[in-house]
């Protein structure tokens, strides 16, 4: 599709996130879709051939680049990474190292996530100065405290990612830290900036092999803690949303850092986080999507010598691994569009077949261009505003409601509009009643069907998937205590075969982003816009990845 034909929403969004303005003339689609790649592929002399089949495909938003990329390509300072991985040393130099490391990464402009695991306990003893440890969780508040007064590049709210090991002896206390106090709560609710714990920071329990082992063998030395830490997190999740869990098993058991959205995963400190999406819907053919995946794939592996870095390990780390995490957004739009349901099936298999081929594709660009192979290509993002741009359903998410209110930051002042969805829009047109479309409200009362069509997707991507399952309000007939135990045991069934999940019941945090709205509402106020104080905490309560 053309610039004309992007919708006034997505361009209002493109605007404010991504044009750059010259001589007092603000970018259009078409130009910033030309000025990424020219600037990105001339990094590594590609043929103007390239440059151009890729400006292509991002013109007609059938790949679209992280948001970095966007906002930062053609910048003095082009720093395209989304997010930055970390691991927590239990020194003093480690602190002071972290420290410094998540905020030369939130200034440039990306996100970052750190596993805490090695951090000893609070309260233990230390026997150099005599003096008792304050534990990981002092260390993740610290850099949640850095993140509350860093805008990204200067323009954009910090995110960040903290996990930790299901066996650390603080696990019980990292799983319940964000509940917040009721009168926290009332505060947070009028005022989306009064701080409250972690309130920047996205939370997951680390799941390893022996997790699942402890959990089944009653004889096992953890067995009963595996119980305790696990039926504790999914109760959490069913009521606040948090904590997510993060699962590596098997030859993934060493990469448990995860960045802030969870879907990139290292086991070395320092990588990054190096995104673009395609879009599924406007994929025509299975030979244009393999097109579409071999450009894209070229397109970050030059992105790993094109970005500018907040420090020199990265550039160390990034040069040894040139990770790359090639996504998909739009596979729900293509199965409703193809008159699917949102489940595993033959054709969409064949395109995702094509997708996980995405490492094949690549190599010989990696040869010509004289760098490392990528040790991984493929991540799914949640996208974010990208999914606005790509005017799709986000990631592997299904359509979230028809018709909603969504809130964001525009300087220092929150903003509402009403949109109805695009892709429900353009289904709607096409005849299809609205009662028809499957949407996250809908498969919320199936959760099983939900998570086993993410447990399917995971055989294509090498890295994991940012997800975040839709659930009824807490106290509600879906979810409440009586639930919990059946639930647990659905999730338990899934869990070996993903690499991350996360839940959000309706209304789990005060003034929520998006918040669904009558169509006749949406359509009355479409395109108006409206100041609000409220809370831009997307559904993912944090994180901005691929936006």
């Amino acid at each position: 599709m053309s610039q004309v034909e992007m919708s006034h929403f997505a361009q209002t969004i493109m605007r404010q996130k991504y044009s750059h303005t010259h001589e007092g003339v603000v970018e259009s689609w078409d130009q910033i879709a030309y000025r990424v790649p020219k600037h990105v592929l001339r990094a590594v002399e590609a043929s103007k051939s390239q440059i151009q089949r890729t400006y292509e495909l991002i013109r007609d938003r059938k790949f679209i680049p992280g948001g970095r990329y966007l906002a930062a390509t053609g910048r003095l300072f082009h720093q395209v990474n989304n997010c930055f991985l970390f691991r927590a040393e239990d020194s003093r130099e480690g602190w002071s190292d972290l420290m410094f490391k998540a905020t030369m990464s939130l200034m440039t402009g990306g996100g970052i996530g750190c596993d805490y695991s090695k951090i000893r306990e609070e309260g233990k003893l230390i026997r150099k100065t005599g003096g008792h440890a304050t534990g990981p969780l002092a260390l993740m508040q610290m850099v949640n405290e850095a993140g509350r007064f860093i805008m990204q590049g200067g323009s954009r709210r910090s995110a960040i990612w903290a996990g930790l090991s299901w066996s650390h002896p603080d696990s019980q206390k990292f799983i319940t830290l964000k509940n917040w106090k009721p009168e926290v709560r009332r505060l947070k609710a009028e005022d989306y900036n009064f701080p409250a714990t972690l309130d920047g920071t996205n939370i997951s329990v680390l799941l390893d092999d022996e997790f699942f082992k402890a959990y089944e063998d009653e004889k096992h030395p953890k067995h009963t803690l595996a119980h305790s830490v696990y039926w504790t997190a999914v109760r959490q999740m069913l009521k606040t949303g948090e904590p997510g869990f993060s699962i590596d098993l098997g030859k993934n058991r060493k990469e448990n850092l995860r960045n802030a959205c969870t879907e990139i995963t290292s086991e070395d400190d320092s990588d990054v986080c190096n995104l673009g999406s395609i879009n599924l819907a406007r994929i025509e053919s299975l030979e244009e999507m393999k097109e579409a995946v071999e450009l894209a794939s070229a397109f970050l592996l030059a992105g790993t010598v094109y970005s500018d870095v907040p420090f020199a390990k990265v550039d160390q780390v990034r040069s040894k691994n040139r990770r790359i995490g090639l996504g998909l957004m739009g596979l729900h739009e293509w199965l409703l569009t193809h008159g699917f349901k949102y489940e595993a099936n033959e054709s969409l298999a064949s395109y995702l077949e094509i997708y996980a081929s995405a490492d094949a594709l690549v190599k010989p660009y990696a040869k010509a261009w004289d760098l490392n192979q990528p040790v991984k290509t493929r991540a799914v993002a949640p996208v974010g505003t990208i999914g606005i741009i790509g005017e799709t359903t986000t990631g592997i998410e299904p359509i979230f409601c028809a018709a909603y209110k969504r809130r964001y930051l525009k300087g220092s002042v929150w903003m509402y509009q009403m949109v109805v969805d695009p892709t429900a829009k353009r289904l709607m047109e096409s005849g299809i009643s609205p009662d028809a479309i499957e949407d996250a409200y809908t498969l919320a009362e199936d959760v099983e069907r939900r998570l086993s069509f993410q447990a399917w997707v995971q055989k294509y991507v090498d890295h994991s998937i940012s997800s975040t399952v839709n659930l009824p309000r807490w106290g509600s007939a879906l979810n409440n205590d009586d639930q919990v135990r059946n639930f647990g045991g659905v999730l338990l069934k899934f869990l070996p075969y993903m690499r991350g999940i996360t839940f959000y019941p309706e209304g789990a945090r005060a003034g929520q982003p998006i918040t669904p709205v009558k169509l006749s509402e949406a359509v009355k106020h479409q395109g108006e816009i409206f100041e609000e104080a409220g809370d831009v905490c997307d559904i993912t309560k944090g994180g901005s990845c691929g936006e």
